[in-house]
């Protein structure tokens, strides 16, 4: 047998490094999270990042938590319009589970070079879940360890009054204006590096600007970084 034959690549092989090749020039997404008290304007915020992002050419998602769509959804769904009772510690658990069944998805997501922009993620089952009584903080955030970590939150920072007078506040479990003070205190214990705390009370397209600028800068910067883990 002749030498080259010896060292030429069997079939296994030269499709490993192929895929190998391909996947490395393929450029991640970024993980764009909205987070903030009920009522703030994340989902309005949400729909319009996606819909310009897409106007630029960036391939995007959107995706919501609760995912009121599947079975573990559904239960959330009942419990937050007041139809079911569920433990406290059920209940964040189930929330986190909401999360996790996601999880492949957000991958594979990102990985694919698609970003995705969130409204709601972990950080609000820990704001929200620490504010009941005899719920450790700590704990809370157990839970979602291990799970993809944003690039960027915007965090949506709106004044209690103001937010009270929107349309459909408290029509659900958790909107009351003392519980929703408790969850605004959690989530500033929550904030780190990658936050960007912003006003909300201001003009819904001047607050775009800056979102939409924000959004731009980390989809370019996180094309060749690896994926972060929480916590």
């Amino acid at each position: 047998m002749r030498d080259e034959e010896l060292e030429r690549p069997s079939v296994h092989e030269y499709w490993f490094v192929k895929l190998s090749k391909m996947t490395s020039l393929t450029k991640r997404g970024a993980l764009i999270v909205f987070e903030g008290c009920d009522r703030s304007g994340k989902t309005t915020q949400c729909k319009k990042l996606v819909e310009n992002l897409r106007n630029k050419g960036i391939t995007t998602e959107f995706l919501c938590f609760p995912d009121r769509s599947t079975a573990i959804g559904k239960v959330i769904d009942s419990y937050l319009k007041k139809e079911e009772e569920l433990p406290d510690r059920t209940i964040h658990l189930t929330f986190a589970a909401n999360i996790w069944e996601n999880e492949q998805k957000i991958k594979s997501a990102l990985q694919n070079g698609v970003t995705l922009v969130i409204d709601r993620y972990a950080y609000s089952n820990v704001a929200y879940s620490a504010a009941k009584e005899a719920m450790d903080f700590k704990w809370c955030t157990l839970p979602a360890t291990g799970l993809p970590k944003p690039d960027v939150v915007f965090f949506l920072d709106m004044n209690m009054e103001a937010m009270e007078k929107r349309g459909g506040f408290g029509s659900e479990r958790y909107e009351t204006t003392n519980f929703q003070r408790s969850v605004y205190n959690n989530f500033k214990k929550l904030i780190d590096k990658s936050w960007k705390v912003l006003n909300a009370d201001q003009k819904k397209d001047v607050l775009h600007e800056e979102i939409l600028t924000n959004a731009l800068s980390i989809t370019e910067n996180v094309k060749n970084s690896e994926i972060g883990y929480l916590w």
